[in-house]
């Protein structure tokens, strides 16, 4: 059984300050405006040789103005479910509040072992204020610092205790990582929350509801992957608040991490500048592509609309033509599956090694038959053709002179290298070496 610790309390007690101390990076957004943590995401911890997994949740509030209020609560009882500890954090600079006693109530349901941890605590001298707590009939209190790590030490070895297993180190490591990429209410989570089937990610018609890149686990065709629903990214002039400056390096960041990324568009507006500079920021990290374009229900068309709308798309990211095209809808689950089908291939693709006498055998005669075009007279040869190990399909041409390859001969050869070994979705590299 897995080890699982969920971060809860109400908004702004410093869930994911220490959430962030505990996985060891800056994984969650930090901002002093109470609902910033929406959804409820993961991340990986280790103690005294135990490991285990910290759900950092949104605060837990109920009459506020915030229309995704409900849902937060719902992501929290959700994080509750699945843990098999709870840290409740509560503010020793605010005292217990009503909001605490309240919530109290809900972790009581949830029969989990509740370890409360009264935040801010921040010198020797103020921890007295952590023993009001003790009201709330909970067990002990732990007074820490989420800020300076003072008091965590205590708190962590107390709870790993309670843990049915030593845990897994990294129960991520070699899975594929897929991210949900596209500008602002495209439809990321929704397509989310179909492919998961339950509710991963807060889904509101509100550009910019999800915060954080959320990682979700995802078994499909016996295979495991690692789904991460990003924060829409949006032009630098829109990015108006701190938090949406950060959601946008969350995006920046989740490109980075992923092998594939999933490129959601809207059918309506087509490819937009953004959308363009998100693909060829992609292909310059060499990550694997498929372009979902979503809300395909909603547009009137005919035989040939999609033909049309597809050509107008490859011409906006032109010379890039290796990404495949799903028209598909998140809200009616059309051809859903068929978009993290390509995802599948597409990483396949991208990890795919062929053996160097393949490679020779088939490309060598179609270079004798077009060869390179002579240059100032000289004629290059292409002697030897190899695949090199890299994190991209990357070919080494051996040439006579590698200087005179002109760029149109490069196409060519990697058309005719995608047509015999199928590289659909994936960027590759080729290099020319002197033999």
């Amino acid at each position: 059984m897995a080890n699982i610790v969920a971060i809860v309390g109400r908004p702004n007690v410093g869930k994911s300050t220490l959430f962030n101390r505990l996985v060891e990076q800056r994984q969650a957004i930090m901002d002093d405006m109470p609902g910033v943590t929406r959804d409820r995401h993961y991340g990986y911890a280790e103690w005294t040789g135990k490991f285990f997994t910290v759900i950092d949740t949104g605060g837990y509030v109920t009459g506020s103005d915030d229309k995704f209020e409900s849902q937060i609560r719902r992501q929290v009882e959700l994080a509750l479910e699945e843990c098999s500890a709870v840290i409740f954090m509560v503010d020793s600079q605010q005292g217990l509040t009503g909001y605490d006693k309240e919530f109290a109530n809900i972790i009581r349901k949830s029969k989990k072992t509740v370890f409360i941890a009264a935040n801010k605590i921040d010198t020797p001298n103020q921890t007295a204020a952590a023993s009001e707590f003790y009201e709330l009939g909970m067990g002990e209190v732990y007074p820490v610092s989420a800020e300076n790590g003072s008091g965590t030490g205590d708190l962590l070895d107390e709870l790993v205790k309670v843990f049915p297993s030593e845990g897994i180190k990294d129960p991520n490591s070699g899975i594929p990582k897929i991210a949900i990429l596209g500008r602002p209410n495209v439809g990321k989570s929704s397509l989310l929350n179909v492919l998961l089937g339950k509710e991963r990610s807060i889904v509101t018609d509100e550009a910019g509801t999800t915060r954080d890149a959320i990682h979700s686990h995802y078994k499909m065709y016996g295979k495991d992957f690692i789904l991460i629903d990003t924060a829409g990214i949006r032009k630098k002039s829109k990015v108006i608040e701190d938090v949406e400056f950060y959601s946008v390096l969350r995006s920046l960041r989740a490109l980075e991490e992923c092998d594939v990324c999933i490129i959601v568009i809207d059918a309506d507006r087509g490819l937009e500048s953004q959308d363009v500079n998100i693909i060829s920021l992609a292909q310059k990290q060499g990550k694997a592509m498929v372009i979902m374009v979503n809300k395909w229900d909603l547009i009137e068309k005919d035989g040939k609309t999609a033909d049309k709308l597809k050509k107008d798309m490859q011409d906006k990211i032109a010379p890039i033509s290796y990404i495949p095209f799903v028209f598909a809808s998140a809200l009616t689950k059309q051809r859903i599956f068929q978009v993290i089908e390509k995802a599948v291939e597409a990483y396949q693709n991208k990890t795919k090694k062929i053996a160097t006498s393949e490679l020779n055998s088939e490309l060598l005669p179609e270079i004798a038959h077009y060869p390179p075009p002579a240059i100032k007279g000289k004629h290059i040869q292409i002697k030897y053709i190899t695949q090199v190990a890299a994190k991209t399909p990357t070919f080494v041409f051996f040439c006579n002179l590698p200087q005179y390859i002109q760029e149109s001969y490069q196409r060519f050869l990697e058309n005719r290298l995608r047509e015999k070994f199928d590289l659909e979705g994936t960027p590759v590299r080729l290099f020319f070496r002197k033999k």
